[in-house]
């Protein structure tokens, strides 16, 4: 079996799914995970666990799981599946038998505890369910969609088509947070993508968005609460932005 972190592209829109075998190998640092604007549906030994969209980063250490199995959600995909808002989950870490009837919940934890591949029986219960429930809200996958691609607030707001209020109001149930908060994530996620593909510090800020390299420096204190050169270390595994046993191009959670 390998270990470490996997991903893979999911069937259900947008989602990746990812999992996680400890090594025998001593144990190593913990990491820093980073808010990514996602949310992960995450089964790990006769548990499944909602991990709601991160305002803030934290830090986790391989012990703290055992073999995972996650999907993770892109921005605003996960609420419709889920039934509830996504700000009653943010910077949270919730049993699915709190959302959903614990009877059904714990059949469905059998049949992925039973699974040759719980992964695949993971995503196939995500999608069984998107099968009996509504598609997330157009207008916020736009907005999302609009935000990754670098646009601002206002021009994301008239291209939907909604006022600052009804903007907000409906962020808060998508996406855990308002549309300036979003925004300031999935451009951090950006700028850091672009520095671990070769782009020194200033030239990432000025193409992910930011006004200059101070800008991304002080965007970086205040989501990740650290600073770029201490992210970006030798040996620091968060340098690929994955909470894994190898660096990745996203992030997994943790149930802890």
């Amino acid at each position: 079996m390998r270990q470490g972190y996997e991903e893979r592209p999911s069937r259900f829109d947008g989602a990746v799914v990812w999992t996680w075998t400890p090594s025998a190998r001593p144990a190593r640092p913990a990491r820093t995970v980073l808010p990514d604007g996602c949310m992960d549906l995450i089964w790990t030994g006769g548990r499944i666990v909602v991990a709601g969209p991160d305002t803030r980063a934290f830090r986790v250490a391989p012990s703290d799981r055992g073999p995972s199995a996650a999907i993770r959600f892109a921005p605003g995909t996960a609420p419709a599946l889920l039934g509830v808002p996504a700000h009653e989950l943010r910077d949270d870490r919730v049993e699915l038998a709190a959302l959903w009837p614990g009877g059904l919940v714990r059949r469905l934890t059998e049949r992925i505890d039973r699974a040759a591949d719980p992964a695949a029986a993971l995503e196939r219960l995500a999608l069984d369910r998107a099968a009996e429930t509504a598609p997330p809200d157009p207008l916020t996958t736009a907005v999302a969609d609009g935000l990754r691609r670098g646009r601002t607030v206002g021009q994301t707001a008239a291209q939907v088509g909604l006022g600052p209020r009804q903007l907000h109001r409906r962020s808060l149930a998508a996406f855990g947070y308002g549309p300036k908060t979003l925004a300031r994530v999935l451009r951090l996620q950006r700028a850091l993508a672009l520095v671990r593909s070769g782009l020194p510090y200033a030239e990432a800020a000025a193409v992910a968005g930011c006004a200059d390299q101070a800008h991304l420096a002080r965007e970086m204190r205040d989501l990740a609460g650290t600073t770029l050169g201490a992210y970006f270390a030798p040996g620091e595994d968060a340098a690929a932005g994955a909470n894994s046993d190898t660096p990745q191009p996203s992030g997994s959670r943790t149930t802890a």
